[in-house]
């Protein structure tokens, strides 16, 4: 059976700690998809602008691209909006999306305690604005991301393997 996951959420959510642990649990492959960015894009966002639409959508066909061409894979990618998961599922069409669901001070305190990463903690806003949640008719879950790694792992396979059925 093919497993292709894309965690989604803001910058900070955990989408690399999660899907990094879903992955192995999983026996997938992790692609953190901040690797997948084009240079500038990482420059853009290091410099504290947000990016728009123009520089996602490619960033976004490369994302669906990389999860079509692997049978079991993991994606951390931001996926904010839904025409950008329509975006990665007109690469992907079963694409599977967990939604890491946190609270403002949380990403706040978690964005403030990164030192190495190009993502400042000045673009948390404009991520929370973008950002639209899982809809129902989307296939995937959402997830407290506050709970220990190893709920959050168990919830998300549990929710896969019932889209399976």
């Amino acid at each position: 059976m093919s497993v292709r996951i894309v965690v989604m959420g803001p910058s900070g959510s955990g989408k690399s700690t999660v899907g990094a642990a879903l992955a192995e649990r999983l026996g997938a492959r992790f692609v953190d998809g901040d690797d997948l960015h084009p240079l500038t894009n990482v420059e853009k966002m290091a410099a504290g602008i947000p990016l728009d639409d123009d520089d996602r959508m490619p960033w976004l066909r490369v994302v669906g691209a990389t999860l079509r061409g692997e049978d079991r894979i993991v994606v951390a990618c931001s996926a904010l909006r839904r025409r950008y998961r329509d975006a990665i599922r007109e690469e992907a069409d079963d694409a599977f999306f967990a939604e890491l669901v946190v609270d403002r001070d949380t990403l706040a305190s978690r964005l403030d305690a990164r030192a190495d990463h190009f993502m400042p903690a000045s673009l948390m806003d404009s991520q929370l604005e973008a950002l639209e949640p899982l809809a129902d008719d989307e296939i995937g879950v959402r997830i407290e991301a506050s709970l220990p790694l190893t709920q959050e792992i168990d919830a998300i396979r549990d929710a896969l393997a019932a889209t399976a059925r």
